[in-house]
């Protein structure tokens, strides 16, 4: 019974590893089959090949007696935008005319039918197609009525239930999940214990127990020594740090391979949120708690501040060059032209948002005492109050972004545009996206130095370069990681006290979603400010601080709290996040984290490649963990 104690721990350590490979297995087989389920044989050989993911077959009869029309489109997710010509179509013959048509089906659409001076409107119909789907319109006159046309959709074959491989990648997970726990259970119950105590080898049993208890948590050890302690070098690393950054690296790793081709686990085009749109804030967000962590820690101990910045300084350009490294690869086309070369992106803005925010620990910052005592607990606001100085720098910092953002005259743009340009707002500012930031980024960085295929391409047909890591995004990316900071101060003041850290924490997700409540009106284009990921705007960043506020809150009740959870597998790329990061952005196009596939529109196959390259990473970051490889810079 006792060896059998001893022998889980390094079990728990290895069952996720299991659960992934499993998983990556499982899911190579049964969502490539999958393809089957979502369409029936005889719809899978009728699909046009021309056809891509989110897009459906139209085919649009004229009925009419000698009278053409033109058919105009517009996406719901396009706010206020001007229609665009779908087909063209000429005066039916004796037997009608029929024109094939592709549409897109992410979102519903509205369309409207002109006759074919445009001048009149014929019809107007909403409505949603569904992916692979195969639909006629039906426009024909109509005698019996005051109106002279009618339109009509009807379904000539269903569409694809493209929905089925994120239903069984999600079963297959849970599945798993199950199984782990419940053998968990079944190993601490006294009858399955002695039994497997009576199976096992009674050599192999001493050899592992004495293992064990030389060596108990070799890898938990080094991580020590690699990292910094969370408050001193007395206590114990918080797990629900490194879970939670692994958490949203893990998620940016799959969003980046692809998401499976679906469209919520794409970047919004404008305003909104999609799940991409998440990881990047949370990425941030505890940054700002290791930032105050690290620090306190190194100046409790006696650290000089000048070294700490000069250490802060050159880990901030050493992230800014590896960011320039991953960003500009061009093997493809042959050697990159200097002019070409794109100057901010992901790893950019973190290099110079960890330099911005340590530089103001490091200056206003005193060495915070281990934890409040007890009395003054009550004093709800001390987290603030003992951090004035940096609440004012940052404030300011804010300050500075509404007046660039609302007052700063852009050439041939409305003050305060927040738009994407193109045939955004009746296209009446085709060529102002983003306002003010993708001004900044132009005049200062250059128009051939910054993102060439912003997300606002696809639907708002903007034409203009934009960067959505550009330089005036940046001080809310220091705002953003300030709020991390922020749980990092809760943490240190309120340490041993867990429920007033998950108090501070629900209090502060509950601030911060009214704050993007009052900005945005609770809608996603009418606010004052609505949440919008490429401009960085303060109700994006409040509204991820929310969510990421109340994650950590729920994640840090879970492992460190209650101790349910060990934060496995998220874990593990958690402790190793710069190399996990780097490593997918360079191997991506490599085996075996992608591979030609057999139908290059298929969901089922897209979602298989996706899983399995993040699931790799997820393996590698633990074994690297186990072989005590951290790479830290």
């Amino acid at each position: 019974m006792n060896t059998m104690t001893l022998l889980w721990p390094r079990c728990c350590s290895t069952y996720w590893l299991l659960i992934v490979s499993a998983l990556s297995m499982i899911l190579l087989g049964t969502c490539t089959s999958s393809s089957l389920i979502s369409l029936p044989a005889q719809n899978v050989l009728r699909r046009p090949s021309h056809l891509k993911m989110d897009q459906a077959l139209l085919l649009i009869n004229n009925a009419l007696h000698h009278e053409g029309f033109v058919v105009y489109w517009r996406s719901d997710q396009c706010y206020q935008c001007l229609y665009q010509t779908l087909v063209r179509i000429g005066a039916s013959k004796q037997n009608g005319n029929q024109v094939t048509a592709v549409i897109e089906t992410q979102h519903p659409v509205t369309l409207l039918l002109n006759d074919s001076s445009g001048q009149k409107e014929l019809c107007q119909m909403h409505y949603h197609f569904r992916e692979f789907g195969n639909y006629s319109l039906w426009v024909k006159s109509n005698l019996s009525s005051s109106d002279n046309v009618t339109c009509e959709i009807i379904i000539n074959q269903n569409p694809a239930y493209s929905y089925i491989p994120i239903l069984i990648a999600v079963l297959t997970y849970m599945g798993l999940i199950i199984i782990v726990f419940v053998v968990k259970f079944l190993l601490r119950l006294t009858l399955v214990r002695n039994w497997l105590y009576k199976k096992m080898n009674p050599i192999e049993t001493d050899r592992l127990v004495n293992s064990e208890l030389g060596s108990p948590n070799r890898a938990d050890i080094s991580s020590q020594e690699t990292y910094s302690r969370a408050w001193n070098p007395s206590v114990q690393r918080l797990r629900s740090l490194d879970t939670f950054r692994g958490l949203a690296l893990t998620i940016m790793v799959f969003v980046n391979y692809g998401g499976g081709g679906y469209w919520f686990f794409k970047h919004q085009s404008w305003n909104g949120l999609t799940v991409a749109d998440l990881v990047f804030p949370w990425f941030v967000f505890i940054m700002g708690t290791s930032i105050y962590l690290s620090l306190n820690s190194m100046l409790s101990k006696g650290s000089s501040r000048w070294n700490l910045l000069g250490k802060v300084l050159w880990r901030s350009v050493q992230l800014f060059l590896i960011g320039l490294f991953v960003i500009n690869v061009n093997y493809c086309r042959g050697p990159l032209s200097f002019s070409e070369i794109r100057i901010m992106g992901v790893l950019q803005r973190l290099s110079l948002t960890y330099l911005a925010v340590s530089a103001l620990e490091l200056i206003f910052s005193k060495p915070t005492p281990d934890a409040l005592t007890q009395s003054r607990t009550c004093f709800l606001l001390q987290d603030v109050l003992s951090h004035w100085p940096k609440w004012i720098v940052i404030l300011a910092l804010e300050a500075v972004w509404l007046c660039l953002t609302l007052l700063l005259q852009v050439p041939d743009c409305p003050l305060g545009y927040l738009g994407p340009g193109g045939i955004g707002d009746f296209g009446k500012f085709p060529n102002c996206t983003g306002g003010a930031a993708g001004y900044i980024d132009r005049m200062i960085l250059g128009q051939g130095h910054i993102y060439q295929h912003p997300t606002s391409n696809v639907i708002y047909k903007s034409t203009m370069p934009y960067d959505p890591e550009g330089l005036l995004g940046t001080i809310n990316c220091v705002v953003m990681a300030f709020f991390g900071l922020q749980a990092g101060i809760i943490l240190v003041l309120y340490k041993n006290q867990h429920k007033y850290v998950l108090v501070r924490f629900f209090s502060w997700a509950i601030i911060m979603g009214v704050l993007s409540a009052v900005l945005t009106k609770c809608s996603t284009n009418e606010g004052i400010i609505p949440v919008n990921k490429n401009l960085w705007s303060v109700s994006y960043i409040t509204t991820l601080s929310c969510f990421a506020y109340f994650l950590l809150m729920l994640i840090y009740f879970l492992v460190d709290v209650k101790k349910l959870w060990s934060g496995a597998p998220f874990y593990y790329p958690g402790m190793n996040s710069i190399l996990v990061y780097v490593g997918h952005e360079v191997f991506e196009n490599y085996f075996p984290f992608k591979w030609q596939m057999q139908d290059s529109q298929s969901h089922a196959e897209h979602l298989t490649q996706n899983l399995l390259a993040t699931s790799l990473w997820v393996l590698i970051s633990y074994i690297l963990y186990r072989k005590k490889i951290f790479w830290k810079i």
